[in-house]
């Protein structure tokens, strides 16, 4: 597959590098010369200076003979001219843009995709949200994702159960009985592990559970995770996401406050919002934090455009009471610093933004990708086609390389969290774990072709 990126920023860097580490041929565009330098010094692909949005680059680059365009510049305007041209000099081309103002989307939906014929249009402040209401809906989890419709969860929780600490999985599965769930991964000290039976889970790790949705409570009791209904929530930065996800809150049970320093931005936000209370001041005076009870509040969300002053926040609300709190972060390398501080929940629009663009990326009936600590791992969500390899074999008999995990097999009547001994069908939907340098090979098995939905 040759894919062209315009936009050599975090977003489109880390697609380039995951796609280049997958033998994809890459190609980057962008402006900045220092931005592009990065890109040629630390990943093998194809770099050029200029505009994402000229035609003579574009032409210059072959996007003719290009499978996939990238438009995922931080400006939407140079992301709709740089699809407008792809359409026009290679009208077969699949387009993607990465488009994050409402305006463009909001009067017509249909106008993008129908006018400049962009295949999927990506907004990461929409997907950021998205995972925020995900986290509040399971307040234990510091990680979540859906599968298979909804049927299957994959949360992300803190070991805490001190009768767990130091048990093989073989032990912890004697322990807890026959509940349905599977540990699919642990992070610990910055590494995932994709463990076996005689791997180990200690407290502070993160332990990524695989479970059906309707036994997720009472697979999370068993690991000490107790319903903590979330009711009261303070959200810090009435940019675009600030606002985005008051709206979506204040029309659920939760009773949202909403900190915006700057007071011509307040009255607006004033007039958008119904129920949420409006409050203008800086979230980084304590005397606002403690005035406002931040002590009583379920959860605060730091989502200002500054992710240092994101992370300082998050802080001083955990240092003044706060129960939990939720960081907005941008940069990549940040995470794993921000986890060493105690600040395990966090969400990234970029991020977001990426695992939406690799479910595109993905070929064929792969329906769904998503990334497990920034993107150390992959879980895919595909369906086995007639043709496939793994068609009549049960798991035990896969050929599937270190580091790669089934986590559920759904079929049209069964959801099943699978053993040794599962057969794999033709037209079963699975859901498989892997660490990012087997997604290729996992790509082949599935026998799946290029196609964007």
């Amino acid at each position: 597959m040759r894919v062209i990126v315009a936009g050599a920023g975090e977003v489109g860097f880390h697609i380039a590098q995951r796609l280049a580490s997958e033998g994809k041929e890459v190609v980057v565009i962008d402006n900045h010369a220092a931005s592009l330098k990065r890109v040629g010094e630390q990943l093998d692909v194809q770099t050029v200076l200029g505009s994402g949005s000229s035609p003579r680059i574009l032409e210059e680059v072959g996007i003719d003979s290009t499978d996939l365009f990238l438009a995922v510049t931080d400006s939407d305007e140079v992301n709709l001219v740089a699809c407008f041209f792809a359409d026009a000099l290679a009208p077969g081309i699949t387009k993607l843009a990465r488009i994050r103002d409402d305006d463009y989307s909001r009067f017509n939906p249909e106008l993008l995709k129908r006018t400049l014929k962009i295949d999927k249009i990506i907004n990461p402040e929409v997907e950021v949200v998205h995972t925020i209401e995900q986290l509040l809906a399971v307040p234990a989890a510091e990680e979540i994702s859906d599968f298979a419709g909804g049927r299957i969860k994959l949360i992300g929780i803190r070991q805490k159960h001190y009768s767990f600490a130091g048990s093989t999985l073989i032990e912890l599965r004697r322990q807890v009985g026959p509940a349905r769930f599977l540990i699919a991964a642990i992070s610990r000290e910055n590494q995932l592990i994709i463990p076996s039976g005689t791997d180990t889970v200690e407290n502070g790790d993160l332990i990524y559970i695989a479970c059906e949705t309707e036994q997720m409570t009472k697979v999370l009791a068993l690991f000490g995770c107790r319903p903590e209904p979330v009711h009261r929530v303070m959200v810090i930065g009435g940019g675009n996401i600030g606002l985005r996800l008051a709206r979506q809150l204040e029309s659920k049970p939760y009773h949202v406050r909403l900190v915006e320093k700057d007071l011509t931005r307040c009255e607006y936000l004033a007039e958008q919002l119904k129920r949420a209370i409006i409050l203008h001041g800086d979230g980084t005076d304590q005397g606002l934090l403690e005035e406002e009870d931040i002590r009583g509040m379920d959860v605060v969300i730091t989502v200002t455009g500054d992710e240092e002053n994101n992370v300082l926040i998050s802080l001083l609300a955990k240092r003044l009471g706060a129960h939990r709190t939720i960081t907005r972060i941008n940069k990549f390398a940040y995470m794993p610093i921000v986890t060493g501080v105690g600040l395990n929940f966090m969400v990234s629009p970029r991020l977001s933004a990426i695992n939406s663009i690799l479910h595109q990326v993905r070929k064929g009936t792969i329906i769904s990708t998503v990334s497990l600590r920034g993107e150390e791992a992959e879980v895919l969500e595909a369906v086995v086609m007639g043709e496939s390899q793994l068609v009549g074999k049960t798991l035990n008999e896969l050929d599937f390389p270190k580091g790669t995990l089934v986590l559920a097999v759904v079929t049209q009547e069964h959801t099943v969290i699978p053993s040794g001994t599962t057969r794999i069908e033709a037209g079963d939907r699975i859901i498989v774990l892997s660490v990012r340098a087997n997604i290729a090979q996992l790509e082949r098995d599935l026998s799946v072709k290029l196609e964007v939905s």
